[in-house]
């Protein structure tokens, strides 16, 4: 192989700490706790105080993924592609991004303002969807490019999604606290709420900066001219982009692992599409109900990501994801037989405690208590298993395309999964809501018809547990762990030092069963 490549493995890693994982982490605010935001309470926001029926908001949700199909894999492609560039080297590839969106971001609060039109709403959508994947693509990739190391990675992934938890309940219960300032039912809570969350993202991404680095250049790379950017090769990119795009989709972990993410994420997307507006309809709660119901599911699924990362490490990510899925179907299944046997006068008792659920254990019945906190809880456990599972391997999947293609790809890497979570949330919400609006549902009405919400029920159950069941299908044949990552690693660096075999039958078979390539073909042999 070329010098360039030898040179480039002889770097030698920088030391990590727990100021790089938890400043490095503390950036998922923007990740999960603005998607925790949005998909929470953007549609009971849209139908409730805006005056936009459930279709239309879904609508809405819909049409920015369509623009997200062109930004998300364009972010990627154009961050691989600087770094030998001026921009890539002085500043960073990917942290110029980050730089770029660091004052934009709290334009959050712009889609939380009340009494505006469909068009407002859309267009103030997708302007905050462009800078959010100009933090999110970038920001993803840097864990891979600060380390090779599997146990820094998963300590990456770790402080990751302890922080998507933390701020995930931040998202549900600062709500709580807003109303008991504003009073209950006002479309304000929801504008602070928004504002606050932009002005967080923003510190967050600063400390982001500040505590990651990206990898270092050798010397053979500063070497490296690009070629002149004319009209011909400029004509070209969107060709490139969308080559590189699906061909990571050659890559047989990959493509597990994206099945295993869109079980845990998508059956999430739907249940809270449509567990607000349950909670409102069948439950007879307030938004302050909602909220701290919220709030205790994502306060367990924080403990359960913390439970999640001892199990992954003992029994592999492919239990854990199986013993997840089996407590949010039993919140499911509990949320249906509560539709069918609701306690008389649920609505009423609830409405006693509303001021602060948490402090009512004295004032309701056993029965009460059990079906505000038991479903949540349940759901709590395994949702929070379910979000960490994809998470504690994706930062490992660029080094199995390595060594397939040769070259490190992480922004492309990155585009795709931003690219993917986008369009299959957007499909979840738009395909939740349509289903709820066929069904009946009349958005601001005092009372739904029984259909209307049967209709409303099953869509939350049934979808759910059909899409967690197909991801587990899935998980049940893959592969890599920290045995199999180990493996690789060492068939990688044989094939940057020119090696055309693999060490040992058995090393052969691990990485051809990663890549789903012959090993004859790795490195760029089988282009």
């Amino acid at each position: 192989m070329s010098d360039s490549s030898n040179k480039t493995a002889a770097i030698p890693e920088r030391k990590t700490g727990w100021l790089n994982y938890w400043g490095w982490g503390a950036g998922d605010l923007v990740g999960a706790g603005i998607t925790a935001v949005t998909s929470g309470w953007m549609i009971y926001f849209y139908t409730t105080f805006c005056g936009i029926n459930i279709a239309d908001a879904g609508g809405i949700f819909a049409i920015s993924r369509f623009f997200d199909a062109f930004t998300c894999p364009l972010i990627g492609y154009i961050s691989d592609n600087l770094r030998h560039t001026w921009i890539g080297r002085k500043i960073g590839r990917r942290k110029i991004f980050l730089l770029i969106a660091i004052p934009l971001l709290p334009s959050f609060a712009l889609m939380w303002a009340s009494g505006h039109t469909f068009y407002y709403y859309l267009f103030s959508y997708l302007f905050f969807e462009l800078i959010y994947n100009f933090v999110l693509i970038p920001w993803e990739t840097l864990p891979a490019e600060m380390s090779k190391n599997y146990k820094v990675k998963a300590r990456f992934a770790g402080a990751r999604i302890l922080c998507a938890q933390a701020s995930a309940v931040l998202a549900s219960y600062l709500p709580t606290l807003i109303i008991n300032h504003l009073g209950k039912d006002s479309a304000g809570t929801f504008l602070i709420n928004g504002a606050i969350f932009g002005g967080l993202a923003s510190l967050v991404i600063v400390l982001s900066v500040i505590f990651t680095w990206e990898r270092p250049y050798t010397e053979a790379e500063k070497l490296i001219r690009p070629a002149p950017l004319n009209v011909a090769r400029a004509l070209l990119i969107p060709f490139n982009m969308f080559r590189d795009l699906f061909s990571t989709l050659h890559i047989r972990a990959f493509r597990q692992h994206l099945a295993i993410y869109l079980g845990g994420y998508i059956s999430q997307d739907i249940f809270n599409a449509a567990f607000a507006i349950f909670v409102a309809a069948v439950m007879m709660g307030s938004t302050l109900i909602i909220s701290q119901m919220m709030t205790t599911m994502y306060i367990v699924q924080f403990i359960s990501v913390m439970i999640a990362i001892r199990v992954v490490m003992m029994a592999g990510p492919t239990r854990a994801y199986a013993l997840a899925i089996i407590a949010f179907i039993a919140a499911c299944l509990l949320c249906y037989i509560f539709f069918l046997h609701r306690p008389a006068g649920f609505g009423e008792a609830i409405a006693g405690i509303e001021h602060n659920i948490f402090a009512g254990f004295g004032q309701v019945s056993p029965i009460v208590l059990f079906w505000l906190f038991v479903p949540v809880i349940l759901a709590g456990l395994g949702r929070g298993t379910l979000n960490f599972v994809p998470w504690s391997v994706y930062n490992y999947l660029p080094d199995v395309d390595e060594a397939v293609t040769g070259q490190r790809r992480e922004g492309i890497f990155a585009g795709v999964m931003t690219l993917v979570r986008k369009l299959s949330q957007a499909a979840a919400i738009w395909g939740t809501s349509t289903l709820i609006g066929m069904g009946g549902y009349v958005s601001g009405a005092a009372t739904q018809t029984p259909h209307a919400l049967h209709v409303l029920v099953l869509v939350m159950v049934v979808g759910p547990i059909v899409v967690m069941l197909l991801g587990l299908i899935v998980a049940l044949k893959f592969r890599l762990n920290a045995k199999t990552h180990a493996v690789l690693m060492d068939e990688i660096e044989r094939l940057r030092s020119g090696a055309t075999e693999a060490a040992s039958p058995e090393s052969e078979k691990v990485v051809e069963d990663l890549t789903g390539w012959k090993y004859a073909t790795l490195w760029g042999r089988g282009r």
